[in-house]
Formats: C-alpha cells, sequence, structure tokens
C-alpha cells in the first residue's frame, strides 16, 4: 500500500503561482511514476503532468510552459509549480502513484486550487 499526503492548495489571483507537494509513504517500489490530476466541478478527471522515477514526463497541453513537475526520489515526495495560473486552473488537484510493473494506482486525497480572475 502507498499513502499520500498532498499540501500547497490555495487561492490565488489569475497570473499568480501556486507550488504543490505530494509525500508517498508505505511500500514505494523502485520503477513507479508520481504525478498530479486535477477535477473540475462537472468535468472528468485529467492529467496534468506525471514522472517516471527515471526522470520522463508527460504534460497535459493545457500545462506544457506553466507548470513544472519535479520529485525528489530519495524523499518520495512530488511537486508541481504552477506559474501563471488561469481561472480555468481551478479544480481540486490529486496527487497519483503508479507501480508500474504491477499496474496499480494510488491517489491523494485532492487539494483545492482556486484561481480568481
Amino acid at each position: 500500500q502507498v499513502q499520500l499526503v498532498e499540501s500547497g492548495g490555495g487561492l490565488v489571483q489569475a497570473g499568480g503561482s501556486l507550488r504543490l507537494s505530494c509525500a508517498a509513504s508505505g511500500t514505494i517500489v523502485s520503477n513507479n511514476a508520481m504525478g498530479w490530476y486535477r477535477q473540475a466541478p462537472g468535468k472528468q478527471r485529467e492529467l496534468v503532468a506525471l514522472m517516471f522515477n527515471s526522470g520522463g514526463t508527460n504534460y497535459a497541453d493545457s500545462a506544457k510552459g506553466r507548470f513544472t513537475i519535479s520529485r525528489d526520489n530519495a524523499k518520495n515526495t512530488v511537486y508541481l509549480q504552477m506559474n501563471s495560473l488561469k481561472p480555468e486552473d481551478t479544480a481540486v488537484y490529486y496527487c497519483y502513484h503508479f507501480r508500474v510493473n504491477t499496474r496499480e494506482s494510488y491517489w491523494g486525497q485532492g487539494t483545492q486550487v482556486t484561481v480568481s480572475s
């Protein structure tokens, strides 16, 4: 099992920045991916950014150029630096952990990000 604890959400004005953090604990296998999804009211949950322990990344088109994902493997922590935030970025952001070999997924409880216009 893997437990995920997120922090860093909040309210920010359009054009501002926020940094999300997510710490994983429990049984962490080496071949994994960690990242962020988000879900806005009335919409499906969507990928924001994902990073493999090898360093490979995957970004949603909406995040490219504005958001940067990074991770500290020694701390089993993933970060999402969000710049130039827009009102349409308003959503609950969920931390995600994926065991590549067994294809098991784990989710955090979510953290609210609200961008005011």
